[in-house]
């Protein structure tokens, strides 16, 4: 069932010599590269502007550096951390026969002085020392992430608009009802279609009419309102229309089936599958790590202490699987995952809210093994395939 990628260190072994070893501090304005050239001393820093090009001639610039040292180039690898430029450079330089790495910024270790220098040459050299340790194959060095495709990277985007839309959609109704509020008036309800041509009859508690300003203000929330609905509503037939139209691909019909699953909609089973169980983990610990759904203990000497939830993996599914959890327990009363949740806080003094995110990790290795081996959970309630 497991497949293994360890990105933790690297696999190949590391032939100095022969091998080109870059580093780049990105930036929005311009990018530091650094190098480790076989047969060279010095050790080349080069500040470029962002361009891809300009990084590609520079590298084989410095393999010719390297050639005329007498060393034969036979692997140029480059690494730099992940951030807003996301993926695209590393396609692009595999593409063209570099090796390219994305680093997780948390897997550096910095320095934990009060007050430290930090500048780009600074940050770009820690970056060659911990790539330099990963491509000999050392552990704790740093970790890379998984470079996804294109088509990857896009099956992401309905998902994440959706929910950028549901949370402001929530904000419009909060604002409508916030902005009435301070007028005395309560129990209007923005949601409602004809929401919009009530306004006009709304009186303050004075008993006059909403102000003209005001009024204007809240049209116009409505309007946007109404637009962000209609904008959902196209995402989520745009996705059904997916669905049907290829069900027997891989991940649509991972989709497919975890929807089966009583209690859990299209919607979450899409953000569970593009989200997370499209990635290859190495077990189960793994998984949780990446969601965030593990603890932080602090232990020195004879203090130790639980500071909670890690919170260092991806927030958009654990808010979304801490609700699954939620709704697990209405409408899966008779599953085994649920009646261990139920034992658990019948127990004086146990809390429910720590125990449903033990519940909701349960969940989600239970879920990662149904998509992987279609082993389904004892007493888990599923609907009747379409």
């Amino acid at each position: 069932m497991t497949r293994i990628e360890d990105l933790s260190r690297s696999l190949v072994a590391l032939e100095q010599d022969s091998t080109l070893i870059a580093a780049v501090e990105m930036s929005a304005k311009s990018w530091l590269v650094g190098g480790l050239l076989p047969g060279v001393q010095r050790r080349p820093e080069k500040k470029l502007s962002v361009d891809p090009e300009a990084l590609l001639q520079l590298l084989q610039r410095w393999r010719a550096e390297a050639e005329k040292q007498g060393r034969t180039i036979t692997r140029i690898v480059l690494a730099y951390e992940i951030g807003r430029d996301g993926f695209w450079l590393a396609r692009w330089l595999r593409a063209r026969g570099i090796e390219a790495y994305a680093i997780h910024p948390a897997s550096v270790a910095v320095s934990r002085e009060h007050k430290r220098a930090k500048t780009d040459r600074l940050d770009l050299e820690m970056l060659r020392r911990v790539f330099l340790g990963w491509l000999r194959g050392e552990r704790d060095h740093c970790s890379m992430a998984a470079i996804p495709t294109l088509e990857e990277e896009d099956a992401k985007r309905p998902g994440r608009e959706r929910q950028t839309l549901v949370g402001e959609q929530t904000r419009l109704v909060n604002r409508t009802k916030s902005t009435l509020a301070r007028l005395g008036i309560r129990g209007f309800k923005a949601n409602l279609r004809k929401a919009a041509q009530r306004l006009a009859g709304l009186r303050t508690v004075e008993g006059t009419p909403v102000p003209p300003n005001t009024l204007d203000e809240m049209r116009r929330d409505l309007e946007r309102l109404a637009l962000v609905r209609e904008q959902i509503k196209q995402i989520e037939r745009a996705r059904v229309e997916r669905l049907q139209q290829a069900p027997e691909l891989d991940y649509n019909a991972m989709v497919l089936f975890l929807a089966r699953v009583v209690g859990l909609g299209v919607d979450t089973a899409d953000t569970l599958v593009q989200e997370v169980f499209r990635r290859v983990f190495r077990d189960q610990r793994a998984l949780a790590g990446y969601v965030g759904i593990t603890g932080s203990p602090q232990q020195s000497g004879s203090k130790r202490r639980e500071k909670g939830l890690a919170r260092s993996g991806n927030a958009r599914v654990r808010r979304a699987l801490i609700q699954l959890t939620w709704r697990f327990l209405l409408f899966q009363k008779d599953c085994d995952l649920v009646q261990w949740y139920q034992a658990r806080v019948a127990v004086k003094g146990v809390r429910k809210s720590t125990m449903i995110v033990a519940l909701a990790r349960k969940l989600l290795v239970a879920l990662w093994r149904m998509v992987e081996t279609g082993e389904v959970p004892a007493g888990l309630k599923l609907r009747p395939a379409v």
